[in-house]
């Protein structure tokens, strides 16, 4: 299996049917292959090789859809950039996955000069925006333009098909090696649970393209054909325009999105009855939240899906059928049709249905290692099983509950913000004598980033200033949005934090149900 097959095979049967929308452009099947085929060419003609990487740097377009499919075409190597992260956490990502070839839009050029700075492995920018290439790259159009096509080298198989990189515990990204097997069954896979994708249908892209959970929902549709509809970024009034002017069938969104989508005035009056399929994940969705939403899209059928970027993603579904069940709301979902999913203690021994343990996963799904790190990929795939570092149980059925996160990752608003990574930020602060970060609970983002920040003796740092501090050495959506000071934090003997302690204050004994 190759990630171009999808577009060989409805080039064949449906070559008018629109491949993408995006604003007011349209472009056939037949379009997209054309297009695909020379942007293809261009990359070899610059140089790009076997298994190089090609970046991208972008929101969401019709391009990013094109660019998806260009590089494997020329036997390239897929590396999305994460579009939230600082200059300085993108320099790292391009220059530590040796990327030396970059497509930038508008939005980004103005990061070009830090980027070239900070990564001298990249070589050539590529200018995919509306106006006029920036000095030193080269436009896009004038290169598909240029170029004639060339044969699709169907790179796939176990072949690597990118490399996505994720917050690490150790302060750096780290970069998930995935093969066009991983995508391809992991898609397939949550597709043959039939409440994935409606058939021939469209898809709405509205979640960043560079996730792979919206990377997941691209192979889908492109693997059984249909149509990608795009948008830009998220906002309620663009989301809903959208689904109302084309007839959106599926959508995939965090349950952030979801509340902003269901609560805004600016959508109440939007028709969303062509919707038939709703899938969300990064977070549970509250109750509250579940059945405001199920009144106002009552055609959409709603799908939970948990996993993470190593198992490309998705490990575990919620079903339609199973949101209607009280018990189960609270759960992840049973193993998706491609995965295998068990709990293991500290030793890697099954535990008993109703024991929490460590979530592991296996399957054809499963990352082939981090890139340039051996020692973490021997620990995380040890015995042939992805560790997931969640911690949770399986009930008699096979349902799955996430009860904790071993890694101490907190999810806001859908995006994973680990605690070490913010920890190292703040610990910079001259004025910080030692701090924690921790998830507590929060109404709209599901969890918020909170520190607890001990000062040393002679500064007094406003809260305000120890975020601003954060933002400039991390994304800003990584800052805590909440700070504490207190006088001494809560130790073990051994001398390490406890931050059960910490968050026992917020969370109470209520379970942290994190996704």
């Amino acid at each position: 299996m190759y990630l171009t097959q999808g577009l060989h095979r409805t080039v064949q049967q449906t070559p008018d049917l629109p491949a993408t929308i995006f604003g007011d452009r349209t472009r056939t099947w037949a379009d997209s292959a054309r297009r695909v085929a020379r942007f293809a060419g261009a990359l070899r003609a610059l140089g790009v090789g076997s298994g190089d990487r090609v970046g991208i740097l972008a929101n969401n377009s019709d391009i990013y859809h094109e660019y998806m499919l260009a590089v494997p075409w020329a036997d390239a190597v897929l590396t999305p950039a994460n579009t939230r992260w600082s200059a300085a956490e993108i320099a790292f990502s391009l220059q530590d996955s040796d990327t030396r070839v970059l497509l930038v839009d508008d939005a980004f050029v103005p990061m070009l000069p830090r980027l070239h700075a900070e990564a001298p492995v990249l070589r050539t920018v590529i200018y995919i925006g509306d106006g006029s290439a920036p000095d030193g790259a080269l436009d896009l159009e004038e290169l598909i333009a240029g170029h004639d096509p060339i044969p699709d080298a169907r790179r796939g198989g176990d072949s690597l098909a990118g490399v996505y990189y994720t917050g690490g515990t150790t302060g750096k990204p780290k970069g998930v090696m995935l093969s066009h097997l991983n995508l391809l069954t992991s898609a397939l896979g949550a597709t043959a649970s039939g409440t994935f994708m409606v058939p021939g249908g469209r898809l709405l892209h509205a979640a960043p393209m560079f996730h792979l959970a919206d990377g997941a929902a691209w192979v889908a549709r492109t693997s059984v054909g249909g149509t990608h509809v795009i948008v830009p970024g998220f906002t309620p009034a663009g989301v809903a325009d959208a689904i109302e002017r084309h007839r959106v069938t599926d959508v995939l969104l965090v349950p952030t999105m979801v509340q902003m989508l269901v609560d805004s005035p600016d959508t109440a009056d939007s028709d969303l009855s062509s919707l038939c399929n709703l899938i969300y994940g990064a977070s549970p969705i509250s109750e509250a939240l579940l059945e405001r939403a199920g009144k106002r899209m009552p055609t959409a059928a709603f799908t939970q899906a948990y996993g993470m970027t190593e198992l490309s993603p998705v490990a575990t579904l919620l079903s339609p059928g199973d949101h209607g069940v009280a018990g189960l709301r609270r759960s992840a979902g049973r193993a998706a049709p491609h995965a295998e999913v068990r709990i293991v203690d500290d030793e890697d021994r099954e535990v008993p249905n109703g024991t929490v343990g460590e979530i592991v996963c296996r399957g054809s799904h499963v990352m082939l290692g981090y890139w340039n790190r051996p020692e973490e990929t021997e620990a995380a795939l040890r015995g042939g099983w992805m560790h997931t570092g969640d911690g949770g149980y399986l009930d008699d059925d096979g349902y799955l509950f996430v009860v904790d996160r071993i890694k101490d990752m907190i999810v806001s608003g859908g995006e994973n913000v680990y605690s070490v990574e913010v920890e190292n930020a703040l610990g910079k602060h001259p004025s910080v004598a030692s701090c924690a970060v921790i998830g507590v609970p929060d109404e709209d983002w599901g969890e918020r980033v909170h520190a607890v920040v001990v000062l040393t003796g002679d500064t007094s740092p406003t809260a305000e200033d120890l975020r601003a501090h954060v933002k400039e050495h991390i994304a800003g959506y990584k800052a805590p949005r909440t700070v504490e000071f207190v006088d001494s934090l809560p130790l073990s003997g051994a001398g390490k934090i406890l931050k059960r302690d910490l968050r026992a204050r917020y969370w109470g004994e209520g379970a942290r149900n994190v996704h």
